[in-house]
């Protein structure tokens, strides 16, 4: 092989271990260093294949983005917005807590506190959070005009709501909760979604 040619390597694999590092430290917390250590090549291969840390997070960022969706659009398609409600809940659990790489959600740990020469990831991870959180609003207004829920429903507020257990369910995961601790908390969550969704509970 030529001097100073990159080597070739699995961008699959590496991005994987990417991942893995970003979720343990958070996207200003991960060196070159830890990165290229984790993923097994040399920093010029790393510059080659994605242009800085930057460039390679950006990736990272997209294929994690390809796992949330697929939570999310299983959710939508469910039939009544209850199941919505716990679909999405139980897959970003499941997703949270996979055993081949460190728990929690990239969209959480990645970058909710950094500096400015950071801010641009800041808000790209922001977005994505607020992408879910749209189309649970849509969801639950579609289910508000139809019925399912009452008027006084407020679909943002619900979406909101959903969006903020996520987040709290990553942070139990990244700090060493289990998935069946967490499944418990998605159980008496959705024990207490009549009265939060403004449904009449049976007494």
């Amino acid at each position: 092989m030529a001097a100073g040619r990159p080597r070739e390597f699995d961008i699959d694999k590496a991005l994987k271990e990417a991942l893995d590092v970003f979720l343990q430290k958070g996207y200003e917390g991960a060196s070159l260093t830890d990165l290229t250590q984790a993923m097994g090549i040399n920093p010029p291969s790393l510059y080659a294949a994605f242009g800085n840390k930057e460039g390679l997070f950006r990736q990272v960022h997209e294929r994690y983005l390809l796992e949330r969706k697929a939570v999310i659009e299983f959710a939508l398609a469910a039939p009544t917005v209850a199941e919505t409600v716990e679909r999405f809940l139980r897959g970003s659990v499941e997703e949270q807590t996979l055993d081949d790489r460190t728990h929690g959600c990239l969209l959480v740990q990645g970058a909710l506190a950094c500096t400015d020469q950071s801010s641009v990831i800041r808000q790209e991870l922001n977005h994505s959070r607020l992408a879910g959180q749209v189309a649970l609003t849509d969801r639950f207004a579609l289910a508000r005009s139809k019925g399912e829920l009452p008027e006084k429903a407020s679909p943002e507020g619900l979406a909101r709501y959903v969006g903020t257990q996520v987040h709290g369910l990553a942070v139990q995961a990244a700090s060493g909760a289990t998935r069946a601790e967490l499944m418990a908390v998605v159980d008496m969550t959705m024990n207490a979604w009549p009265s939060v969704a403004g449904l009449a509970v049976p007494t």
